[in-house]
């Protein structure tokens, strides 16, 4: 899908630099599978249980039951006990393990797909980087590092970086993987809260919320953000659709339980399609509405937006849970020290859409990263590995993020482009055929002559 140019400088003349950054043992049977995950039994986790516990408690005595997305909402973002606000780790000692901390090839081959969109654009004066909920910052320190590979070909663009994230201890992180921690913060007025340079003087900016982001042609990336937004959850009975709440336990003090509302909530009344076939479901209006920006900003500025998460395309029903060190954790347990997660609707975000741009998708991680190409990225790899060792650890993260079993159909794909990216223009006056417009890479197969 992209240029053969395009390709050889970012998958080729690439691997002469370290080959894996990441040479961590493989993931357990949970983090191979892709699944995320919660704090374990640290004394910090210890001491927020409680706090977060009590909190709610008092919450619901005051209120009443609450919503599954109102108590997501508490667990994962509350300023003081929140889990993503106070710890939010990620990787093999962490709470949980992301592709891009698996290998390095991942985030190349999203950054050649930023390229890939920004060229097929006509290469536009500017290109932002854009990334949601950027964990760590691995990520877009990858994508960063492969648009410095191919400097000259953006020589001529205005590249900056933008990272969206709540959380004061992984913006943190992110500083030190970008910037090296030399970040300043903004002034009160402006509407990012921190600023840097990267190594090679790309510009960075942090914000709370991607309205904030300046406009303009812009690549938004999504890996693993929608999945952690609050959802509503929804069970049909025979009284009609009832929404379910949390609420705390009579019989077990201290402790919480799910109940159903005794009538249908306005919630109910306005995210349950009269075509609803299943007698459960989980709707993310944050998603949706999030969903509606990106189109809103792709329709008027250009762009594209990539969106990677595990999820369905409305078919599943009960996904809530919850991870804590790589295993399974009761979601209503020890608030605050577990991520909170549920599988991504992918019709939802099609159709919140609303026709204001273009969609593809979802298809499996295994196919998409087969299409950027990522064996003829392994073989260069191999080719250049100093070692066996170094070799055998390349094979792992290939099959951790390719295997059907393991990540590779567990995590899908899906995009946001311009309706003119996909729409052919019509023949000329003179009857000549129009020009084949360029396949959107990631999403069509890979043909290399």
């Amino acid at each position: 899908p992209c240029s053969r140019p395009l390709l050889a400088a970012a998958l080729g003349s690439a691997g002469r630099r370290p080959l894996l950054r990441r040479p961590r043992p493989p993931p357990g049977p949970a983090a191979a599978a892709g699944l995320s995950s919660g704090a374990g039994e640290a004394a910090e986790g210890a001491d927020a249980a409680p706090a977060m516990l009590r909190h709610l408690l008092l919450k619901l005595r005051a209120t009443g039951p609450i919503t599954v997305a109102e108590y997501m909402r508490e667990a994962l973002t509350n300023p003081g006990q929140g889990y993503y606000t106070r710890r939010g780790d990620i990787g093999q000692s962490g709470d949980f393990i992301t592709s891009p901390e698996i290998s390095q090839v991942f985030g190349e081959l999203v950054g050649v797909w930023c390229v890939s969109e920004w060229v097929a654009a006509g290469k536009p004066s500017a290109l932002r980087l854009v990334e949601l909920g950027p964990g760590r910052g691995t990520l877009a320190g990858d994508i960063v590092r492969v648009f410095s590979q191919l400097a000259s070909l953006l020589s001529k663009c205005d590249v900056s970086v933008h990272l969206v994230e709540v959380s004061p201890k992984l913006s943190e992180s992110q500083a030190l993987t970008l910037t090296g921690g030399q970040v300043q913060s903004s002034p009160k007025d402006t509407a990012a809260y921190m600023r840097g340079l990267t190594r090679a003087g790309i510009p960075v900016f942090w914000y709370r919320d991607v309205q904030d982001v300046p406009t303009g042609y812009s690549c938004f990336v999504a890996h693993e953000f929608f999945d952690a937004l609050p959802i509503h959850k929804f069970q049909r009975t025979e009284k009609g659709w009832r929404e379910v709440l949390v609420d705390a336990d009579p019989d077990a003090p201290g402790q919480l339980r799910f109940v159903l509302s005794p009538a249908s909530t306005p919630a109910a009344l306005n995210f349950i399609q009269p075509e609803e076939t299943r007698d459960h479901v989980e709707v993310c209006p944050e998603a949706g509405a999030i969903i509606q920006s990106l189109a809103c900003r792709i329709e008027r500025d250009g762009g594209a937006a990539l969106v990677a998460d595990y999820g369905h395309d409305g078919t599943k029903t009960d996904t809530f849970r919850g991870f804590r060190k790589h295993r399974l954790h009761d979601v209503l347990k020890a608030p605050g020290t577990a991520d909170l997660t549920a599988d991504v609707d992918f019709s939802y975000l099609r159709k919140m859409a609303q026709g204001r741009a273009a969609t593809l998708g979802p298809i499996k991680q295994r196919l998409f990263l087969k299409n950027m190409g990522i064996d003829l990225r392994l073989q260069v790899l191999l080719q250049n590995a100093p070692d066996a060792a170094t070799r055998e650890q390349l094979r792992l993260s290939y099959d951790v993020l390719m295997n059907p079993t393991k990540m590779g159909d567990r995590f899908h794909f899906f995009a946001l482009l311009p309706h003119h990216r996909l729409e052919r223009p019509p023949r000329s006056q003179q009857g000549a055929p129009s020009p084949p417009l360029p396949p959107v890479a990631g999403f069509t197969e890979l043909v290399l002559k």
